[in-house]
């Protein structure tokens, strides 16, 4: 199976088939309203509007499966994104991306792309709190906080992960070569 074999699901209506977007550069980033990496949605909402019209998607993934960083409904936390980072991408249902209730689809991307390391200044910070939560953090691909991002290009290939730690300008950076 590759991506195009997914589809996605928005808080109201049919799913999505990432078929939807064959030919594009695709962000595929779970969410959070209320964690300390929630300003990267005025980085991302920057980038979409840079670039939608040469052929960017992001697929935004609330989840609250990290610290319980996303509480509300799908409605508020459109609300909260709109009004607060006057995001313009699509948003899809809050969902879970690790473990037995995981999205196929992020089955499917850790496949693709392993954890491979945390880099930029929150760095440190990310290793010593996940070390207290799961010791062997560094042996799985499961993602580990919110605002992890995948990109896949024009091809439906996964060609990057980028933890939430990571500099949105190298983010920026991976998604115009793809363009």
């Amino acid at each position: 199976m590759g991506i195009y074999d997914y589809s996605v699901q928005p808080p109201k209506g049919d799913p999505i088939s990432l078929k939807d977007y064959e030919g594009k550069v695709m962000m595929i980033v779970n969410t959070a309203t209320g964690c300390g990496f929630t300003p990267q949605y005025k980085e991302i909402e920057e980038m979409y509007e840079k670039y939608h019209d040469r052929g960017f998607e992001v697929i935004d993934i609330p989840c609250n499966q990290f610290a319980g960083q996303t509480p509300g409904t799908d409605d508020e936390i459109h609300e909260f994104c709109t009004l607060k980072y006057n995001t313009q991408f699509p948003q899809m249902k809050k969902a879970e991306i690790n473990g037995e209730n995981e999205l196929p689809l992020y089955t499917y991307l850790k496949s693709r792309k392993g954890f491979e390391g945390f880099t930029g200044p929150a760095a440190v910070a990310m290793k010593v709190m996940l070390k207290k939560i799961d010791k062997d953090y560094k042996k799985n691909p499961d993602i580990k906080w919110n605002f992890t991002k995948f990109i896949v290009d024009r091809e439906g290939n996964v060609v990057a992960r980028f933890e939430p730690t990571a500099s949105m300008k190298e983010v920026d950076k991976c998604v115009a070569g793809l363009l």
